[in-house]
């Protein structure tokens, strides 16, 4: 039978008992970690979110509770109380190490059965194994750290937004479908039959709605919902640290986010960050790195040797740019004596199969060797050399295609380099994205379509462009990045009636559209909106970045896997007919079973 605690009452955390606690009697609580019987002693490794003590019991120890930690096995939940004693054998690898508790009362309050795998930080036990004991899982320090992290960074944010005017209110869980993206998790209404709401993907327009209502800085630890494939930096719900802002612009805005981050890593991590940060703009971000979250911690820029290569011999070069793309290229320095001929084409097939036709390449060694050498004279190459400065040692990787083609190719793989070069430094580096397109242009059916979400304010002085040529529109927007991770996206909105109309109208949106699916916000605007903007900033990223995490499941509590499931409460799951026949729903059985 379980023990109870009946008289005991926790004194200190395991963790936290040092070398000054000698002599102190003191009650501690956990999980075993360890038990180690020596004969006449038995020492037990005792474990809670803090860290572990060792209890000892020897020949002096009360029989009965000798004789209890003797039977002691490993998770097995217990109350110790003793006194502090210095450790003859002292282990300095710990914090405790110095110490140990001579234990006079021991209560057993559960015992475990073998677990499916050990407790311990350094696992090598598969993942979904893991995931399945979650609950198990999380007892593991590496990940209860983690958490305890995650808890530091909601506190430290809270208080610094509150300490800076803002005010914390919480908007709706379930609200109408509005676009934001990507698809809605949608919950049926038993009372509205037919009907449903939708979780939120942001809380893009109550957050909005309150500016209007007169609430100039209001923040939230928001939970979003999204229904998109998963990978390993997104999981189907998430948390933002949501904001918006009145009476602002785009600066105000920066800047309190920059004095965010700053406090965060001084008092989560005990750096300090320098601000401002970098910035830069998109066109600056895709064209240098071919990407619109770019990890500047090293080089590697992507070059254009378009204008060199032009009217060479080498058909697909000069092909790419008669059809309006382009040649562009990335040095990695040092790196022939990695990227052998077999380890090229392996990511000649790497690039195809990420949307590339191919691979051209020079590898120097003693001399240069380029895969298209015999189409273009020396003066040719040795200006392509030159505009790139490359040299001996290095490899060229060249592609050409159309612009986003190229761009996005050489982005991942000055990635994929950098990772196996191992030349990207451990530091944080922030980055501010700004001046974004307005408008993206449709590859397939050739029509301008928002990067954005209808409410992002156009620069004033594009304005009149917006029926003109779309392409000069830059928008009111601006990302947030770290290490190449998107934290952040944010912007000033449209709060003028009549501007906001003909955004609507350049978005190709019907009045039944605009009336079905914003008409509640648009009438709102007629009754007297301040300028305001707001960003939300990814909490699971940015704990997953400041933990040095290599997912998003390491830093959330109970996550989802690829295929959106939990695997330790097997969801999602059937419900019953009746509770079907309630909401007016059936099931297609085959999708079911799927």
């Amino acid at each position: 039978m379980a023990e109870y605690m009946t008289g005991l009452k926790r004194t200190n955390y395991c963790g936290d008992l040092r070398i000054s606690d000698v002599g102190k009697e003191v009650t501690v609580c956990g999980w075993v970690q360890r038990c180690r019987d020596l004969g006449q002693l038995i020492f037990i490794d005792l474990r809670d979110r803090t860290g572990i003590v060792q209890l000892a019991f020897n020949d002096e120890t009360d029989k009965e509770v000798f004789d209890k930690a003797f039977a002691c096995r490993s998770e097995f939940v217990l109350a110790a109380k003793g006194k502090v004693c210095e450790r003859s054998s002292k282990n300095m690898e710990i914090p405790t190490g110095e110490i140990e508790i001579a234990v006079d009362d021991l209560r057993v309050l559960s015992k475990a059965q073998t677990p499916p795998f050990e407790i311990v930080d350094n696992t090598n036990t598969n993942e979904e194994l893991r995931l399945k004991y979650r609950y198990l899982d999380l007892r593991r320090r590496p990940l209860l750290n983690n958490l305890i992290t995650r808890s530091k960074i909601s506190k430290t944010a809270r208080d610094y937004f509150a300490e800076n005017g803002f005010v914390e209110i919480e908007t709706p869980m379930m609200i109408k479908s509005t676009p934001e993206g990507a698809r809605d998790y949608l919950v049926p209404s038993r009372i509205h039959n037919g009907k449903f709401y939708a979780l939120p993907q942001s809380p893009q327009i109550y957050k909005q709605l309150l500016m209007v209502s007169g609430f100039d800085r209001y923040i939230q630890l928001a939970r979003c919902f999204r229904d998109e494939d998963l990978r390993a930096d997104r999981q189907p719900e998430f948390t933002q640290i949501d904001m918006e802002l009145s009476f602002v612009d785009v600066e105000d805005i920066l800047e309190i986010n920059e004095g965010l981050f700053k406090r965060l890593f001084k008092e989560v991590l005990g750096q300090e960050l320098k601000i401002p940060f970098e910035r830069m703009t998109y066109k600056e971000a895709v064209e240098n790195y071919g990407s619109d979250k770019p990890d500047i911690r090293f080089d590697m820029k992507i070059q254009d040797i378009s204008d060199l290569v032009k009217d060479c011999g080498f058909g697909v070069f000069t092909s790419a740019i008669e059809n309006g793309g382009s040649v562009r290229a990335i040095v990695a320095k040092n790196a022939a004596s990695v990227y052998t001929r077999k380890e090229i084409d392996k990511l000649t097939e790497y690039v195809r199969g990420i949307g590339a036709k191919g691979l051209a390449y020079v590898r120097w060694v003693d001399e240069p060797n380029a895969s298209f050498k015999k189409f273009m004279t020396e003066d040719e190459l040795g200006a392509i050399y030159e505009r790139l400065g490359a040299e001996k040692g290095d490899v060229i990787l060249i592609v050409a295609d159309k612009n986003s083609t190229v761009l996005s190719t050489l982005g991942a793989l000055r990635l994929k380099i950098a990772k196996r070069l191992e030349i990207i430094p451990d530091e944080f580096k922030f980055l501010w994205i700004v001046d974004f397109p307005f408008f993206e242009k449709d590859e397939e059916t050739g029509e301008w379509i928002a990067m954005h979400h209808p409410f992002t304010m156009p620069k004033e002085e594009c304005i009149q462009y917006l029926d003109t040529d779309p392409s000069k529109v830059i928008a009111k927007a601006f990302d947030l990045t770290l290490n190449g991770v998107e934290l952040s996206s944010g912007s000033m909105r449209i709060t003028d009636y009549e501007l906001q109309q003909k955004m609507f109208r350049a978005l190709t949106l019907t009045d039944e559209e605009i009336e079905a699916k914003f008409g509640f916000l648009v009438e709102a605007y007629k009754y007297g909106a301040p300028p305001h903007g707001g960003m939300g900033i990814g909490l699971d990223r940015i704990t997953m970045l400041m933990c040095g995490a290599d997912n998003l499941r390491d830093v959330t509590a109970f996550p989802k896997v690829q295929n959106a499931s939990e695997l330790m409460s097997a969801c999602p799951s059937p419900v019953d007919q009746e509770s079907l026949d309630v909401l007016g729903i059936s099931v297609n059985e085959t999708e079911q079973g799927e």
